[in-house]
Formats: C-alpha cells, structure tokens, sequence
C-alpha cells in the first residue's frame, strides 16, 4: 500500500515537473514572438503559459496575463485585451500601466463609464499622464458626439469586403472610377499566417467601375507589386504616376520593420517596386505614405526618434534624386499617443487618425488645417464618421467630402472593412480642360490661379489634361493655362458672394495654339472677292487681341490663303491684302505693329490634313473620308466626285492662320530684323515645300 502511494506521488510530480517544463517553454517562446512584433504568435504561447500557472502563483499569472493583454491590444482584439489586463490587475500585477491600457481598450469598446474609473486609477499613479486625461475627456465627449451624430453618412460597401481584413482604401483614375485597397482575403499571395495578426500577409487589390457605374468584383492588382510579405496602405502622387505603398518583410530572428516603397504606372499595370530609402536608420518603421497635393513632400508614420511619443507622422521632401532630410509635424498633430494614416484632400486639409487626441474610442478620424490667426487647428470628424472602433484610411473623389475608409465598428474579431462617407457641403468650383487647339489634351500643362483674396495656387491637370478647384464665394479670379512649347490662354471668373447658398461649377476651356505650327484663326470673313473684314469677324479678331496681350512677348506672322479657283497673281494678291486687312485690325486695337508681319501665299500653301482634322470630317455631314498628313491640292480635290465634299475641303484651304516668329519681344534676348528682311523670311516660308499641322483658334 505505501508503495503505491509513493509511486502515485512520483507520478503526479512528474506531472507536475513537466507541466512547469511546459510553462516555463511556452513562456520563453512568447517572450521570443514578442520581441520581434509577432504578437499573434506570442499571444498564443503567453495563454499556454498563463494557463498552465497553479493559480496558486499569482505573481507569474499576473505576467502572464499583462503580456496577452499587450498582444491582443496590437493586433485589435479588444474584447481579449480587456479579459486579459482584468485578470493581470486581479493578480495584483506591478505594472500600473495595466489600468491605463484597460481603461484605453474600454474605451475602444464604447464601455465610457467603465473607462473613466480605470483612468481615474491610473492618474493617481501617474497625475499627469497625457493619455489618461485625454481618454477621461473622451469618455464625456464619446457619449455626447454618438448623441447628436453630425451630417455625415456611413454606409458599408459589400462589394470591396472579404471575411478577412480589408482596408486603406485610394481613389484612382481622372473620373475616380478604380479603387486600390489592402486586404488579407484568401486570394492574396502565399500561404504563410503572419506572426504578427494571425492571418494571410496582406496584399494591394483592385477594382473599377463597368459602363454603368457600378463597381466590379475585387482582383488582384496588375504588376509586379504584390509579394510572399505583407503590402498596404498605398497613396498616389498627384500625377498618378507613381504609387507609394508599406512594405513589412517578415524574419523568424529579428524584428519586423516596415519599409515604403514605390513603383511606376507602365500602361496599366505597375511596374516592379524600388525601396524609398528615407534615412539610413535601419532599426526604424516608416509607414502609411501619403504625398501632398503640390507633390513636394511624402508624408508617412514612423518610432523614429525625437518624436512625441508612440507612432508620429513625419514628412520628407521629394527630391529628383531621392529624398531630404526626415521632420517631425510636432505639436498640435502628433501626440504621446500613435497617429497613423495621413491622407490629404486636394484643398491641402491633412486628414490622419489618432487614438492620442481626446476622441470615441480607438482611433479616431482628424483634420488639420491652417487658420492666418490660430495656426494649426486639429478637429475630431465625430459621428457617425468616428466610432469606438478603429476608424482610418481616407480616401476622397475629387474635390468633394466623399470617398471610402476603413473601420473596424462592428466586428467581433476586430478586422476592418470598406466604408463609404459622404457629407454635404456647398462647394463653389471651376473645372477647367487644358489641350491644344484643335488637338489633344496636354496633361504637362500647368495652370496658375490668382484671386484678390490672395490666393496665388499652382495646379497640375490630370491625364485627360483636365482640373478641379474650389472657388471662395466673393473673389475674382485669373486664371492662365501654360505648357512648354505653347501660348498662354487666360479666363477670369468672379463668384459672387450669393453664391455661397448653393454648390455650383464654373467651367473652363483652354485651348493652347502652339509654338512651332501655323494655328487656325476660326471665324475670320471678308466681303466676297474683297479683303474687307465683315463684323462677324470681330469676336474672334477680339480673341486673337488678347491672346497678344496674355503673350506680350511673342511676334508673329499673319497669313491668309485661297482655293485652287480663280487666277494665281491675283489670289496672292487678294490674300496678301486680306493679311493686312487682319494686321491693321490688330495695330488699331493696341498691338505694336512691329510685332505683327502680313503674308499673302494665295493658293500655294493647300492644308495639310491633321489627326484631328480628319477625325472632325468624317463625323461630319457630309461625311468626307481623308488620312492624316492628306494635302488638299487641286488634283486631290478633283478626285472626290461629290461636289458637296469638294466644297468642304475648299472651305479648309481658305483660311487665315498666324505663325508664332519670336518669343523675345521686349527681352534683353530680342534683336529685331528690319521690316524688309521679314519680308524675306516670310517669302522664303512661302516657298518652303515641307508643311507643318493647323490647329484652329
């Protein structure tokens, strides 16, 4: 009988020997996980070793418990984190940050009043603390702001979310009509579980709008961007050529730090990324990029040191060469706390979120911008744009407050989806188009707007060569469209104070004529078989007044040209008078006549067909079929049996053009040739055989 109640005490301590054995393995593979961020990982082996404590052991549970609430609380699983720093402050655990976390993830929770006492715990360890009484102010605001919800709708779009992760939404396209967004659904690349959360590595997916406006099934980015590693949050750069996203690579024996890389937009997919190499500093996140509206800073988050405290958001310049020097956005934008995913709407307004700034829970949604008289003011989106929840992400069509974040209301596993927000505002804006006359559009173009408010912007234009700005009720407004190689064209608006009552858009056109080609002048007439001008010439004779002025430093020759009927002295004749007919015009309406050189080529210069030209007339009625670089010659006229085509194309060789001469007028750079040897020049393009594309002003 002792013999077997000595071998069942040998047993049970085996039993208990192992059982330690375990706990003390699966303890030392946490703190493993732990230290290199794999929280998910190490969450699982803390709880192995949290369970097989004797409750007995208060202090070790106490441990054990802490470190499982610090892991649930990185990867978002709030109702955990909760149970676990409850269970380490009911095993009297040292650590009186437990509290503070405690109270942090209640608020996550929308549990307010059960936060505000744990915050009062806390602050009498740590009176101070920044977080403790930014989370007490949230636990009175919380409540207040989901009362009375602001005018923002929220709605969650089926069509973008898997059972997974999916977030960090971006807008894309001239129309906003594709959408890029991070997901760690089934179909992203690889097999492995990341250590980190528990779920696939993340990948960049996509998807556009069919002809009907109704967005498409989720795929899989085109390109060469996606990898075996975990890919997010990309931003754009204002000319939608290159793509910012974070990268975090992962290693079994060392830390995982996020890096941002870029790639290239080649046709329509992207091509193989490159790291942007931000700083030498290699132990150090960077993150979540977004680059400004002007395009000259990449903003992003990063631990790096001498920030405020947790993650900041910092900005880099971008160079032609890589990137300058790192700078922290400080105080009022960063916290002790983490602000993460900065993202801008075209106005400059830095929208990012913060669980650092007094707000509903989690992190919440902010807006930063400048105010002549208080500096930087940074202002909580409230409800129903915030939740309790993690609410982060923003993306924006165009000008207008609307677009797609992410969110993690409402999921009991704390994983985030696809919103769509929309909130009212009355928005006065110009829309403006840039191309070149009678041709295609430019997106090179450059617009500079000036208003007597002050404002003094610079806008590119987007790949249809178009733009969208917001206008201020009660300014005036120039506007002057600009590309190398073509003339400035200038529009003015004034909105009207009144206007403030309702949204409305101004729309603008700006046809560049360009440099080096004769351009078209659309509407000119004269008297039939005389050079007189007929008043119904006046408003584009008008036209041609100003581009002379908004162009004070252009010369240049005007030209009139005839059909191949009628005598060849005396069509030359007739144009050359019809020129000056349009010069004396111009000299009587303020244009220096030493800017301005007559030529009359009669019939010997026929139109040469353009692209666009021929894309005009066989649209047309009647529908007249001609190739691009087709010249109009007697010969070529005469082979088109319908006389009412014929007519059409004798109608495009009578025109009267202009050709830009000199750029210099005025400058230190010009030198003049006297009036006879333009004349030559001009005689000697008249003879020139090689011609050059119309366009038509």
């Amino acid at each position: 009988m002792e013999r077997k109640i000595l071998h069942t005490c040998v047993y049970i301590l085996a039993l208990v020997l192992v059982a330690c054995s375990n706990e003390g393995i699966a303890f030392k593979k946490a703190e493993q996980s732990y230290a290199i961020g794999e929280y998910y990982a190490a969450s699982i082996n803390y709880k192995k070793s949290y369970s097989r404590c004797a409750p007995k052991e208060k202090a070790k549970r106490a441990v054990r418990a802490f470190m499982m609430g610090e892991c649930y609380r990185h990867i978002g699983y709030t109702q955990k984190a909760m149970a676990a720093y409850t269970n380490a402050i009911r095993y009297n655990v040292e650590d009186s940050t437990a509290y503070l976390h405690l109270a942090r993830q209640q608020l996550k929770a929308g549990q307010y009043k059960q936060a505000a006492q744990n915050f009062h715990q806390y602050l009498e360890f740590d009176p101070g603390n920044e977080l403790a009484r930014s989370g007490l102010l949230s636990c009175e605001l919380g409540p207040q702001w989901k009362a009375k919800p602001n005018q923002y709708k929220v709605k969650k779009e089926t069509v973008f979310n898997s059972r997974r992760s999916d977030y960090s939404p971006l807008l894309v396209g001239d129309d906003a009509d594709q959408l890029v967004l991070s997901s760690t659904r089934k179909e992203a690349q690889g097999d492995d579980i990341s250590g980190v959360t528990g779920l696939k590595f993340g990948d960049l997916f996509f998807s556009r709008k069919n002809e009907q406006g109704k967005w498409q099934p989720v795929d899989v980015i085109e390109g060469e961007v996606n990898t075996e590693y975990d890919e997010g949050a990309p931003c754009l750069s204002p000319d939608g050529k290159t793509m910012y996203f974070t990268r975090c690579s992962s290693d079994p024996d060392y830390p995982r730090y996020a890096e941002i890389w870029q790639s290239q937009r080649s046709d329509a997919a992207w091509s193989k990324p490159t790291k942007c190499q931000i700083s030498r500093d290699t132990l150090t996140s960077y993150a979540h990029p977004a680059v400004s509206p002007d395009g000259q800073w990449l903003y992003f988050v990063s631990n790096a040191e001498g920030g405020e405290g947790g993650l900041d958001i910092w900005r880099t310049r971008i160079l032609t060469s890589g990137f300058g020097g790192m700078e922290n956005l400080g105080r009022p934008i960063n916290t002790a706390g983490d602000e993460m995913f900065p993202s801008f709407r075209p106005n400059g307004d830095l929208y990012f979120s913060s669980d650092g700034h007094p707000g509903m829970g989690g992190l919440d949604i902010f807006i930063a911008h400048e105010d002549s008289i208080r500096g930087t003011i940074v202002e909580n989106q409230q409800y129903p744009l915030n939740s309790s929840a993690d609410d982060f992400g923003m993306t924006f069509e165009g000008v207008h407050n609307r677009g797609f974040y992410s969110s993690s209301r409402n999921d009991g596993k704390g994983w985030e989806h696809i919103f769509s927000f929309e909130c009212p505002e009355i928005l006065q804006t110009v829309t403006g188009w840039v191309y070149e006359k009678d041709g295609y559009e430019l997106p090179e173009a450059l617009v500079y707007m000036v208003g007597n408010d002050g404002t003094n912007l610079k806008l590119s234009v987007k790949g249809d060569g178009s733009f969208t700005q917001v206008l201020k009720p009660g300014v005036e407004y120039v506007l002057l469209g600009t590309c190398k190689g073509y003339l400035n064209v200038k529009n003015e608006i004034r909105v009207e104070p009144e206007d403030e009552e309702e949204s409305h858009e101004y729309t603008l056109q700006f046809p560049l004529p360009p440099i080096n080609v004769p351009v078209l002048i659309d509407n000119i007439f004269y008297e039939f078989d005389r050079a007189d001008l007929t008043p119904e010439s006046t408003e584009a004779l008008d036209q041609l007044v100003g581009m002379m002025n908004e162009n004070p430093n252009i010369t240049i020759e005007l030209s009139a040209h005839c059909d191949y009927r009628g005598n060849d002295d005396y069509n030359q004749r007739l144009s050359q008078r019809r020129a000056e007919s349009v010069v004396r015009y111009l000299i009587q309406h303020g244009i220096a006549k030493d800017r301005l050189t007559a030529v009359g080529y009669g019939e010997s210069r026929p139109k040469i067909v353009s692209k666009k030209l021929a894309e005009t007339l066989l649209a047309g009625d009647p529908k007249v079929e001609v190739q691009v670089n087709d010249t109009l010659t007697e010969s070529y006229i005469l082979r088109v049996k319908d006389e009412d085509k014929q007519e059409v194309l004798n109608a495009l060789n009578r025109r009267t053009e202009f050709r830009v001469l000199r750029t210099t007028y005025g400058t230190t750079l010009n030198e003049y040739k006297p009036e006879e040897e333009e004349r030559k020049a001009a005689t000697k393009r008249k003879e020139e055989a090689t011609q050059e594309d119309d366009f038509i002003f």
